[in-house]
């Protein structure tokens, strides 16, 4: 499926034993950033907002001190409750930054990864009507994924297993668009854990740790949409590796993610 495969990497999914492979490919692109909450790191802005994204300037009070910022330092992204849910999927997030990080956020811990018919249903409700083949390219994925761990093509999660999906980091940036107001396309990548148990083991020993995927989301209709339209994935860009220790990943802002308690 190429570049528009949701999975951005490489990665060990354990599946009550069994390890699957599954490939990715990925397309380069520039962006200019867009801060999340502001210069100072904040505000939460309307996604319209035009506010650029920069690191903190040298000889900052955080720099002068010897103790420099890192994701897990600093303010974690809040998610915005959702309003309803249709078809398996959260809605009504609201129309800035924050709702477009919700927005991907519950939409990827919900997704049905490992059931063809579940995930048609959720991407149906969630992508763009502009995104032409992407719901069919993404349900082509997981009939491979079964596949390759040994399951029919077409059918639900094996019966007694259940994952858990915890993102626990997003980076944000703004593309531009002829047709849309500034902050109404957002590119996301997130960090995620993923987690398998049984009935017979509560506990996952070979967990999916510190995975990266990345969505397209636009304002559309009303609510946030997932979209592969070339105009924007052409403008995707990659970021440095996610640690939350990790300095590097602070200054390409990425942020830790502030699940309900």
């Amino acid at each position: 499926m190429d570049t528009h495969d949701l999975t951005a990497r490489r990665a060990k999914l354990t599946l009550a034993g069994l390890a699957v492979l599954v490939a990715a490919g990925l397309a380069a692109g520039g962006v200019a950033a867009y801060s999340l909450f502001g210069n100072d790191r904040s505000s939460q802005p309307h996604a319209g907002s035009s506010t650029t994204a920069k690191p903190a300037p040298s000889g900052s009070a955080s720099e002068k001190s010897g103790a420099a910022m890192t994701p897990e330092k600093g303010k974690k992204v809040p998610l915005s409750v959702p309003t309803g849910q249709k078809d398996g999927v959260s809605t009504g997030f609201p129309h800035n930054y924050v709702g477009a990080i919700s927005a991907a956020v519950y939409f990827w811990e919900e997704y049905a990864f490992l059931d063809d018919q579940k995930g048609r249903q959720q991407l149906t409700a969630v992508v763009s009507p502009d995104a032409t083949g992407y719901v069919d390219e993404q349900i082509s994925e997981v009939r491979k994924m079964r596949e390759g761990a040994n399951l029919p093509p077409s059918g639900g999660t094996p019966a007694g297993i259940t994952f858990t999906t915890t993102v626990n980091a997003v980076r944000v940036r703004t593309l531009t668009s002829s047709e849309l107001p500034r902050g109404d396309v957002i590119h996301i990548w997130m960090n995620y854990d993923r987690y398998a148990t049984t009935p017979e083991k509560s506990t996952d020993d070979d967990p999916l740790k510190g995975e990266d995927i990345d969505f397209i989301v636009k304002w559309q209709g009303g609510a946030w949409k997932l979209t592969n339209e070339p105009a924007y994935w052409k403008q995707r860009t990659f970021p440095v590796a996610y640690f939350p220790e990790s300095p590097y990943a602070w200054r390409d802002m990425w942020w830790q993610v502030r699940h309900e308690d």
